[in-house]
């Protein structure tokens, strides 16, 4: 009888990672740790609003009224009005980011994404192997369009939590009324707008810098129409974006705004204890958020097939 020798056990490894989705986060590695700062710091920022300076300027505003913040009210040696237009300018700068965020995401798609590994020949090398053109492209557009769909995404969902919170806080004018038509799906189309842009203009052009400024003029372009074209954004000419405004007695009676300023006499003798302002909704928010999401994302389905139809004229020249 033979002995039976014993054989060691089988250890099960995971497998390391690979293929064209992790060659891109490894390559653009520097550009997703900056994707992902831009997200957190801009998700601060959102929090930030809803939380402690939500309430720091509810109470400014209880106290001096919106009139007060409007003509630079002092009283008590605090400047209601600089802390509370601090405020009201924050409240908006998150779209701002956005806005600089879809032309960031064109530069990028241009340049590094694309040109640059045309001009330097890094892109042929890949395709000499067992990547396909087609291959290499759609893992180039897919990897930062999930990235992109899910950090602009959770953006503009904190956005609308704040609106729908602390737009009263807002100043009347109209700011208000752009941002209100500023948040929606649309806002995350257009840096995947931005980003078929770029990769268009890198295999189109095929160098660096000339598709850089290409995709940055384009995408600039983009960002000027949405603000000041109707049906988008709407007409500063239309008030599409009704508003509301009271001063509250200590009966909780709503009264016109007295206009006191930063006089507490004035406010004592209309018994004005606080101040609320309500931005009634537009009906026809959701029809323009539509269009534009739709025109835009049919201009990104455009520009994603030209790309193709451009590389396979490259790869088979």
């Amino acid at each position: 009888m033979s002995a039976i020798t014993p054989t060691a056990p089988v250890r099960r490894t995971l497998p390391a990672p690979g293929g064209l989705v992790w060659t891109v986060l490894r390559l653009h590695r520097t550009a997703l740790w900056i994707w992902t700062g831009f997200v957190v710091l801009t998700a601060g920022l959102l929090l930030w609003l809803y939380g402690p300076g939500a309430a720091h300027t509810q109470h400014l505003l209880d106290t001096f009224g919106y009139a007060g913040v409007q003509e630079d009210a002092w009283a008590d040696g605090t400047n209601g009005s600089v802390l509370s237009g601090v405020y009201n300018d924050l409240f908006q700068d998150p779209a701002s980011l956005l806005n600089i965020a879809s032309f960031a995401v064109a530069v990028f798609a241009a340049g590094t994404l694309t040109a640059r590994e045309l001009e330097n020949g890094t892109a042929r090398l890949a395709w000499t192997q067992s990547v396909t053109p087609n291959r290499w492209l759609a893992a180039k557009l897919a990897v930062p369009a999930l990235l992109i769909t899910v950090g602009t995404g959770l953006l503009v969902v904190l956005y609308r939590m704040l609106w729908d919170a602390h737009a009263n806080l807002l100043l009347a004018g109209i700011g208000p009324r752009a941002l209100y038509f500023a948040i929606g799906p649309a806002t995350v189309a257009a840096p995947l707008l931005g980003l078929a842009v770029g990769a268009f203009a890198g295999l189109a052009l095929r160098r660096t810098l000339p598709a850089i400024a290409v995709a940055g003029l384009a995408q600039y372009a983009v960002i000027m129409f949405r603000a000041n074209s109707w049906p988008f954004q709407g007409s500063y000419q239309q008030p599409e974006l009704s508003v509301r405004s009271w001063a509250i007695t200590s009966t909780g009676a709503e009264i016109p705004d007295p206009g006191c300023y930063d006089s507490q006499a004035c406010l004592a003798r209309h018994d004005v204890v606080g101040f609320t302002r309500q931005y009634l909704p537009s009906p026809d928010y959701w029809p323009r958020q539509l269009l534009e999401t739709g025109v835009m994302l049919a201009a990104t389905a455009i520009l994603v097939a030209a790309a193709f139809a451009v590389l396979r004229k490259r790869s088979t020249s």
